[in-house]
């Protein structure tokens, strides 16, 4: 099959290569507004460049958050497949509107959640399913980058819990295969001015209340010092179990290796896991592994979080989805 990867930075450079080895993927077109960047990638992975939906059988998206629901919908028009990083859309109606676009062309959309295809994460998921851990009364999870990123990527993310949370919040819903109905939580700024600045905040911390009663305990930082930092804990009444936990973690002096330098590094099986799903759904081949309508869930989850944080109170996952 012909894929065509629009967006040629970080995450584009790492699927591209990604994309290039997959054996079902028989070419590789890469787009961007940057044509020199496009040009370079493409002869990196041995690809070939463009600027059209032409003679493709899918479309990878993993341009800026701003351009996503645009490009999902013109992938949609042209009656392709579409794969398209985190998130859909900025906001709520954003994202309402690009999932009744893929539904009226009648294509379907994956979206990168990429911890879903984790070994560990899906192990942990297994194992509640199976009633292995007994009752599950906390799940815990964590996003702990190494630095922050710059101020502008900052201003434009919508902030920690949209950005960077968004991947626990999924992770949660996952793994217990539960919904959240409400959400406390609380930031901090401890950090460079520029977070403050953009009415963001540097460190967070979310506790999830989940339609059986389960708790979800969920955190996100931007200065960890010591490494990347990303892992998952179910506990329940007939025993626990955490994914992320190895030699890389860094938790002196448990790390025995060098720390995880970032997502990259840490998800690397997992990206390849989530695009050769992909390539399976848009063959006939497999199942959506993360529809848009779960991104949307999320979503609501992380709109529910920042409002708690703002207002200092409780937020119902209902005060937000209308």
């Amino acid at each position: 099959m012909r894929i065509g990867l629009i967006g040629a930075g970080r995450i584009g450079a790492l699927h591209a290569s990604t994309l290039a080895s997959l054996p079902s993927v028989t070419g590789l077109v890469i787009e961007d507004v940057d044509r020199d960047l496009a040009r370079v990638l493409a002869e990196k992975v041995g690809a070939e460049t463009g600027d059209g939906l032409g003679g493709l059988d899918a479309v990878v998206v993993t341009t800026p958050t701003s351009t996503h629901r645009a490009l999902i919908e013109r992938a949609a028009a042209a009656g392709l497949p579409v794969f398209c990083e985190k998130p859909v859309a900025p906001d709520v109606a954003g994202t309402r509107a690009a999932l009744a676009a893929v539904r009226a062309a009648g294509v379907p959309l994956q979206v990168g959640f990429q911890r879903r295809h984790d070994a560990g994460i899906t192990a942990v998921r297994d194992a509640i399913a199976a009633g292995t851990l007994g009752t599950v009364h906390l799940v815990r999870s964590a996003t702990h980058d190494p630095a922050p990123p710059p101020p502008g990527y900052v201003a434009g993310s919508g902030g920690i819990f949209r950005d960077c949370a968004v991947h626990d919040f999924d992770a949660v819903r996952f793994v217990t295969g539960r919904e959240v109905v409400e959400v406390s939580a609380a930031g901090a700024n401890r950090g460079d001015a520029y977070f403050a600045e953009a009415g963001d905040v540097d460190t967070a911390v979310a506790t999830l209340t989940l339609d059986d009663g389960t708790l979800a305990v969920c955190t996100a930082t931007r200065y960890n010092g010591a490494g990347y930092d990303v892992r998952l804990e179910a506990h329940g009444s007939a025993g626990a179990l955490a994914a992320g936990l190895d030699a890389h973690t860094p938790l002196p002096p448990i790390t025995a290796a060098a720390p995880y330098a970032g997502f990259g590094e840490r998800f690397r099986d997992a990206y390849v896991a989530e695009l050769t799903a992909f390539c399976a759904l848009v063959a006939g081949t497999g199942p959506n592994t993360c529809p848009g309508e779960e991104a949307l869930a999320a979503l609501l989850v992380a709109e529910a979080a920042d409002l708690s944080r703002r207002e200092g109170r409780p937020v119902r996952i209902t005060e937000v989805a209308a």
